[in-house]
């Protein structure tokens, strides 16, 4: 697709070590789990994922009822 199927184990490696270094190791964690959420929501919207989407109206319910 982007040329992916050449990228081996070093440049995963080079990339890992830069992350790592602008970020820091408290910070990559969290960079991690909201790249994971994004992830995880383009590929439900695509998908059109009702489960998905129940829940984040139940969470934007929560939300409203606690402004209230």
């Amino acid at each position: 697709m982007f040329g992916l199927e050449n990228i081996g184990w070093p440049e995963i490696v080079i990339v890992a070590l830069v992350l790592l270094i602008i970020f820091g190791p408290k910070k990559l964690p969290e960079f991690a789990k909201g790249l994971s959420d994004a992830i995880k929501e383009v590929a439900s919207s695509f998908k059109g994922d009702k489960e998905v989407k129940d829940k984040e109206k139940e969470k934007e319910k929560e939300i409203y009822q606690e402004k209230k």
